[in-house]
């Protein structure tokens, strides 16, 4: 029989709007439907809107998400940055606060910002504290989903086999979910921008490379959460530079935008991005070869997964078409061109924001399957 849970799922995807239709549609009766409502209504899930369309008598309710009823809190953590944000059920950003803040400076001074900035947007909106539903963080590391445990990240010593959960679960009781960064922001960027794609690669180049890939709407995370550490794949062993990871020859010591500021003199990627959009023609130069390092591992990327959308993220998108010029060189040179006829390669749509809105919509997600609302209305 169909749970409250799976009752809300038909209505949040426009399936049925109205009791009547759920009944038709459900072949569940009409005291079911009515229990499995009014009790959706009461814990705030849902409510019933504008009356609809009439076919005689009195119109009926239209039932629908009530995305103000609760809030959640979500940060998204990268190499040199943090924003924290408080959305409504649809995941649309109610106030956001960001800041520039290293991660390598260990997990206790970027929690506590983290948190201290959690209740100054609580504050900042008048939202009580009960009305939290979720808390969700993206970090720039490998993580474990279930158990919220950062397993291991070249640009976060320190955090390692830290357990995320605990540094929130004494101010907020509710489900704290921990994802990686490009993961997140590959959601973020099919949720905004492709959701008609079955498949999306999202590529993110800052300080390091790390890949997310979204399937049929659902972030594909591998047997070992390792699924997109595309940056450690090793292309040229007998290569002098060392990658964080120890290695030497990784895609990332060739191609990332540290290895860019490296080899040309400067301090962070975002000082090469500067160079490119001065018009730097060495920095230019050099972006565009490291797009063409990394689409050879890109290319063989598109011929495995074969994906409708393949976006370009971090730092390196904000250069214009220079990165992504190479990586279209090499990835429509190298891959069969029926696997390349129907693709997207494209710049991030949402730029630094899809970390934030993607790790939204994870919550939401969440907080809104059937086994999360059929246990909560336990």
């Amino acid at each position: 029989m169909l749970t409250a849970g799976h009752v809300l799922q038909l209505i949040r995807q426009g399936t049925c709007r109205t009791r009547k239709e759920l009944i038709e549609y459900t072949g569940l009766s009409r005291s079911t439907i009515t229990d499995r409502v009014d009790r959706l209504i009461e814990a705030g899930y849902i409510h019933e809107a504008e009356r609809g369309a009439s076919g005689g008598g009195r119109p009926p309710s239209v039932l629908a998400i009530d995305p103000a009823s609760k809030v959640a809190l979500v940060a998204d953590l990268g190499a040199s940055h943090a924003r924290v944000a408080l959305t409504d059920l649809a995941a649309r950003p109610l106030a956001e606060e960001s800041t520039r803040m290293r991660i390598d400076r260990g997990p206790e001074p970027v929690l506590t910002w983290v948190r201290e900035a959690f209740e100054r947007l609580l504050d900042r909106t008048g939202s009580p504290r009960e009305r939290v539903c979720s808390i969700g963080l993206d970090l720039p590391g490998s993580v474990d989903h279930t158990s919220g445990k950062v397993l291991r990240s070249f640009l976060m010593p320190g955090w390692d086999d830290l357990p995320i959960k605990a540094a929130f679960g004494d101010r907020f009781d509710v489900p704290i979910l921990v994802e990686n960064d490009a993961k997140a922001m590959a959601l973020g960027e099919w949720w905004a921008s492709f959701r008609t794609s079955p498949s999306l690669l999202l590529v993110k180049v800052s300080t390091g490379i790390g890949a997310g890939i979204v399937l049929d709407g659902r972030i594909y995370r591998g047997v070992e959460e390792a699924a997109g550490n595309i940056g450690h794949v090793r292309l040229r062993e007998s290569d002098d530079r060392v990658c964080t990871c120890g290695s030497k020859g990784c895609v990332a010591s060739l191609a990332s935008g540290h290895a860019l500021a490296v080899d040309l003199g400067q301090e962070t990627s975002q000082d090469v991005v500067r160079l490119v959009q001065a018009g730097d023609p060495e920095a230019i130069a050099r972006t565009q070869e490291a797009g063409r390092t990394l689409g050879l591992v890109l290319a063989t990327a598109v011929s495995l997964l074969n994906p409708g959308v393949l976006v370009l993220a971090g730092d390196m998108a904000e250069t214009r078409e220079h990165y992504l010029t190479g990586i279209r060189e090499s990835v429509y040179r190298r891959s069969l061109p029926f696997t390349t006829r129907n693709l997207e390669i494209v710049t991030s749509t949402l730029g630094g924001r899809a970390g934030i809105v993607g790790t939204a919509v994870m919550v939401t997600e969440h907080v809104l399957s059937p086994a999360s609302v059929d246990a909560s209305l336990a």
